[in-house]
């Protein structure tokens, strides 16, 4: 929906797809090549045809339609990710690398998304915002888990050198991704061998 078309009064009971789309509206500001900045709550009543105060009764601030924003894509970036692993089969090598690789295509396809759930100047102070920390800590959980589970698993099977400390290890890949997965957008090309991302997952997963 554009600023330029009238938009329907929701019924009594549909303030919750309102917020859905002030959620899409903000989305939609980033996906056009903006940045947070761009995302202020005067552009996204714009956006989504409604006037700003209508956004009071969902969202307190701009910080917090910007973390509604970073929880649908982490969601969406879990769903993304299991749908890779169930479809890799059993071997859990190949469910390791499904997901790291679906990983690493989530941030190449969607990069403007993936910039602001991973950093930005979005995050403030939980001082000046209706944000706390508890929901900042939350961002990623579902995603983290399901990359922790999957290397416990090649543990488990032999694939992968044990360690006492999982979670370390899987925080190590995590970041490990995320490091590729910037570099990839922020340079014209990369450097070194073609294979480097199957070399980054082998190496930090401690692979057989």
């Amino acid at each position: 929906m554009t600023n330029t078309e009238p938009r329907r009064r929701n019924r009594r009971g549909e303030g919750g797809k309102l917020r859905e789309e002030i959620i899409a509206a903000a989305l939609a500001l980033l996906d056009e090549g903006g940045d947070e900045r761009a995302v202020t709550l005067r552009s996204v009543a714009r956006k989504a045809g409604i006037a700003a105060p209508s956004i009071y009764p969902h969202f307190a601030d701009q910080p917090s339609i910007m973390l509604a924003v970073v929880q649908q894509e982490m969601d969406a970036l879990a769903t993304v990710l299991r749908e890779a692993v169930d479809n890799a089969g059993p071997d859990a090598r190949a469910r390791l690398f499904a997901l790291c690789n679906a990983y690493l295509d989530f941030a190449e396809l969607h990069p403007q998304r993936y910039r602001i759930m991973f950093g930005g100047l979005w995050t403030p102070s939980v001082e000046d915002t209706s944000i706390t920390d508890a929901d900042l800590d939350s961002l990623g959980a579902g995603a983290f888990t399901l990359l922790a589970d999957v290397l416990g698993a090649c543990v488990e099977e032999g694939i992968a050198h044990g360690s006492d400390d999982l979670f370390g290890d899987a925080v190590a890949l995590w970041l490990g991704l995320h490091g590729l997965a910037h570099q990839r957008a922020v340079v014209r090309k990369m450097p070194g061998p073609a294979d480097v991302g199957d070399r980054l997952i082998r190496a930090l997963a401690h692979l057989k």
